[in-house]
C-alpha cells in the first residue's frame, strides 16, 4: 500500500505537468491568433485567443487578461458584441486594460443599448482625461483630443439615448424577409429606370466559394440582385452571374449616373499579408457585368479604400478610407473623376469626420448626402446622418433623423426610391450573432417633382437629349434622361421653372412650369416630342372637311403646337406638305393636297409665323406613307420600312386597306434650312444679341446652345 505523502506527490507532479501542457497550449493558441490578427482574420483570431484565454491557468491573472484583451477586440470587429463586451469585462477584471480600452468598452455599452453604464463609464473616462491634462490639447487652443471628443460625444448620448428614442420620428421601417437570409445581407442599392432592380452584398451558403472566411467566419460575400415584375413583386435574389463576383469578398456597390457602370469594393485574399479594402469598377454590357478592374486613387498602397459613392453630377467619386491626414478611423473622402483620370483627393473634413469612423456614403437625388457614424452623438454604433449644404455658408449642416431609421445597432448603407424619401438600408438590429439584414423606409415628406418624357414626335425615346432647366430662383441644371427618354427633378414651391429639351439632328422644344405649395406629394408630367430636321414629321390630329382643304376646329391644339414649335426654333424654315390615298383622279387628289397645305400655312401665318418661313406642297399620292416602328405598334400586319403604295395596299384585307389608307391621308413638315435670319444682305452672319441683365432667368438666351445643322 502507498504511502499518503507518496500519493500527494503524484498529484502534484501530474498538476504541473497539466498546467505545463496547458501552458504549451495556450501560448500555440496565442501565436495562431497574433498570426491570424496580423493579416485581418478577426474570426480566426478571435477563435484563437478564446482557446488561449480558456488554457490559460486562473492564477496567470495578467496573461488571462492581455488575452481576454485580444479576443474583446476581434470580437468587436466582427460585430459579435456581446462576447466582445464579455472579454473587455475580464481584462477591466484583471487589470490589463488601458485608458483606450475603457472608452472601447464604453462606446460597446452604448452600442447594446446599455446607457446607463455606459454613462458611467464615459463619466470615469472624462475624469481621467481631466486629471490627466488630457481633455484638451492644449490651454491656448481649448481643443479637445481626439479621445475626449468621442468622450463627450458618447456621455451626450449616452444620457439622452432614451429620450431621443421616446420622441421617435416620421420614419416607418419594416424588415425585409424576402431579401434576408441566416447570414449578412447588406448595403442595398437600386437600380432601373423604374427602380425594379435591387442589388445588395450578401455571405448566404449561395454565394460563390468553398471556403468560409477568416475574416467573418462565412463565406465571403458576393453582390446578389433581386427584380421586381410588373405587380411590384420582388423575385427570390439571385447571385450575379458574369465575371463580377469571385471567390473573394465582393460588396457595398453604388452605380454611376446612367446606371453603366458599378463601383464596388474588394477585398482579395494574400496569405502573406492583410487584407486591403480596394475600390474597382464593373461596366454593364446589356445585363451582364463585366469582370472589376481597380479604381486607382492614389499612390498609397497601405490604405483601404472602400463603400464608393457617385454624386448625382456623376463628378464626384465619394468613399471611406483609412488614409493619413484624416480625422482619425475610417474618413470620408472624395476625388473628381474627370476624362484623364481621378484628380486630386480631399478629406470632407468638419462636420463629417470625427475621431470616429464615418462609412457608408451616398446621395439622395434632390443633393442630400448621408452617410453613417459612430463618431457623433446618436444611439450607439453606427448611425445614418443626413449632410444638407446651407445656402448661406455653403457649407455641410447635418441631421439626425432619428428613431425607428436609427437605433443602439449599426445602420448603415442606404438606396432611395427617388426622389421619394423611401427605398432600402441595412442594420444589425435584433441580431445577437452581429449579421445585417435589410429594411425597407419611407419617410412620408411631401415631394414635388417633375416627370419628363423626351422622344421623337414620331417615333421613340431620345436617350441622347439632354434637358437644360433654369428657375427663377437661379437653379440653372443641365439633366440627362434615362434609357426610356424619361428625366425626374425635385422642384420647389414658388419657383418657375422654363425646361428646354435639345438633341442633336432635332429641333428644340421648351415647357414652362410654375410650381405652387402642395399639401401632399405631387408629380408634374411635362412631354417633349422633338421634330427631326432630316426627316418627314407627322402632324397628329390635322382634320379636314370632307372632300374639302377647310380645317376642322378640333385641328386648332395640333396647329398650335406648331406654332409654338416654329416660335421655339426661330431659325428654322419648314416645308408644309399633305398627302392624300390612291382613291380617286390622281390630279384632282394632288389639287385638293395643295390647297390642304396652303389652309395650315394661311393658318400659321395668321398666328405669326413669317411667310417667307413656310412652303406649302400638295403630294397627293405621289409620296405613300413608310412604315416606322411606332405605326407597327399599332399595326401588327405591318412591319418597318414597308411603303404603302397602292399595290401594296390592294394585296391586304379590307380592314388593313382601310388603315393604310388612313396613313396615307396626313398631313406632315420637313425642315428645310436652319439658319433662317441668321446672315444679312452680304451673307454675313449677323452678331448675336447680347442676354439681357434680369433677375428672373427665364428667356430663351440664357440656355447655352444653339441648333445643328
Amino acid at each position: 500500500m502507498r504511502k499518503p505523502s507518496t500519493i500527494f506527490f503524484d498529484i502534484v507532479v501530474m498538476i504541473a505537468v497539466v498546467m505545463a501542457v496547458s501552458a504549451c497550449g495556450a501560448d500555440k493558441h496565442l501565436k495562431k491568433g497574433e498570426k491570424y490578427l496580423a493579416l485581418g482574420e478577426y474570426f480566426d483570431a478571435a477563435t484563437e485567443f478564446k482557446k488561449a484565454y480558456q488554457t490559460t491557468p486562473p492564477k496567470e491573472r495578467d496573461k488571462r487578461g492581455e488575452r481576454a484583451l485580444k479576443m474583446a477586440k476581434c470580437y468587436a470587429k466582427i460585430n459579435q458584441t456581446q462576447a466582445a463586451l464579455a472579454g473587455y469585462r475580464n481584462a477591466i477584471r484583471y487589470n490589463q486594460a488601458e485608458l483606450d480600452d475603457h472608452l472601447n468598452y464604453a462606446r460597446l455599452l452604448l452600442k447594446n443599448g446599455e446607457y446607463k453604464a455606459a454613462a458611467a463609464e464615459f463619466q470615469m473616462m472624462k475624469d481621467s482625461l481631466t486629471a490627466r491634462g488630457e481633455w484638451f490639447l492644449s490651454r491656448e487652443e481649448r481643443k479637445l483630443t481626439d479621445k475626449a471628443i468621442l468622450t463627450q460625444n458618447g456621455l451626450f448620448s449616452a444620457q439622452n439615448a432614451p429620450q431621443w428614442k421616446e420622441q421617435g420620428s416620421r420614419y416607418t421601417v419594416k424588415r425585409m424577409d424576402l431579401f434576408n437570409s441566416r447570414r449578412a445581407d447588406y448595403s442595398p442599392m437600386l437600380l432601373g429606370d423604374e427602380y425594379d432592380r435591387l442589388y445588395f452584398t450578401s455571405t448566404r451558403n449561395e454565394a460563390n466559394g468553398d471556403e468560409l472566411s477568416g475574416i467573418t467566419g462565412t463565406k465571403p460575400a458576393d453582390i446578389f440582385c433581386s427584380e421586381k415584375d410588373d405587380k411590384g413583386k420582388w423575385s427570390r435574389p439571385e447571385v450575379v452571374q458574369g465575371g463580377l463576383n469571385t471567390d473573394y469578398d465582393e460588396g457595398a456597390c453604388y452605380f454611376s449616373v446612367d446606371g453603366r457602370e458599378m463601383y464596388l469594393t474588394v477585398c482579395q485574399t494574400d496569405p502573406s499579408s492583410p487584407r486591403l479594402a480596394q475600390i474597382m469598377k464593373s461596366n454593364r454590357t446589356d445585363a451582364s457585368w463585366s469582370k472589376p478592374t481597380e479604381v486607382k486613387i492614389s499612390s498609397d498602397t497601405l490604405s483601404a479604400y472602400a463603400h464608393p459613392a457617385i454624386s448625382p453630377d456623376g463628378q464626384w467619386l465619394y468613399f471611406c478610407s483609412d488614409m493619413p491626414g484624416g480625422k482619425g478611423g475610417l474618413d470620408i473622402w472624395r476625388v473628381r473623376l474627370t476624362a484623364g483620370g481621378m484628380g486630386g483627393v480631399e478629406n470632407l473634413g468638419d462636420p463629417i469626420n470625427t475621431p470616429g469612423d464615418e462609412m457608408f456614403p451616398t446621395f439622395r437625388a434632390n443633393g442630400d448626402f448621408y452617410f453613417s457614424s459612430n463618431g457623433h452623438t446618436g444611439f450607439g454604433g453606427l448611425d445614418i446622418y443626413i449632410a444638407k449644404i446651407d445656402p448661406n455658408t455653403k457649407r455641410y449642416v447635418l441631421e439626425h433623423p432619428g428613431y425607428p431609421l436609427n437605433t443602439q445597432a449599426d445602420d448603415f448603407g442606404m438606396t432611395f426610391e427617388n426622389p421619394y424619401n423611401r427605398g432600402y438600408f441595412s442594420s444589425n438590429r435584433g441580431d445577437g450573432r452581429g449579421w445585417d439584414h435589410i429594411f425597407s423606409f419611407e419617410n412620408p415628406e411631401i415631394v414635388q417633382s417633375i416627370k419628363g418624357w423626351v422622344y421623337e414626335m414620331d417615333g421613340y425615346e431620345l436617350t441622347a437629349a439632354e434637358v437644360h432647366l433654369v428657375g427663377d430662383d437661379g437653379t440653372n441644371q443641365k439633366l440627362s434622361v434615362r434609357s426610356d427618354g424619361s428625366f425626374t427633378y425635385v422642384v420647389t414651391p414658388g419657383v418657375s421653372y422654363v425646361l428646354l429639351a435639345t438633341c442633336k439632328g432635332f429641333l428644340n422644344h421648351k415647357e414652362e412650369l410654375r410650381v405652387e405649395q402642395a399639401e401632399e406629394s405631387e408629380e408634374y408630367v411635362l412631354q417633349f416630342p422633338l421634330a427631326s430636321i432630316t426627316a418627314p414629321v407627322l402632324i397628329d390630329n390635322i382634320f379636314y372637311d370632307f372632300d374639302k382643304a377647310t380645317l376642322r376646329p378640333e385641328s386648332t391644339k395640333a396647329l398650335d403646337e406648331l406654332v409654338k414649335l416654329l416660335n421655339e426654333n426661330p431659325n428654322v424654315t419648314i416645308e408644309l406638305s399633305a398627302h392624300c390615298d390612291f382613291k380617286g383622279p390622281a390630279a384632282y387628289n394632288k389639287r385638293l393636297s395643295q390647297r390642304r397645305a396652303e389652309s395650315v400655312v394661311a393658318y400659321l401665318i395668321d398666328h405669326g409665323i413669317a411667310a417667307d418661313r413656310l412652303t406649302p406642297v400638295g403630294y397627293g399620292k405621289e409620296k405613300p406613307k413608310k412604315v416606322n416602328k411606332k405605326v407597327v405598334s399599332k399595326h401588327k400586319f405591318l412591319k418597318e420600312g414597308d411603303v404603302l403604295t397602292e399595290e401594296f395596299i390592294l394585296n391586304l384585307g379590307e380592314k388593313e386597306q382601310e388603315a393604310c389608307n388612313q396613313l396615307n391621308r396626313r398631313t406632315e413638315f420637313t425642315v428645310l434650312r436652319t439658319t433662317y435670319g441668321m446672315f444679312d444682305e452680304k451673307g454675313q452672319l449677323k452678331e448675336l444679341p447680347k442676354p439681357k441683365k434680369q433677375e428672373q432667368p427665364l428667356e430663351e438666351d440664357d440656355f447655352d446652345f444653339y441648333i445643328e445643322e
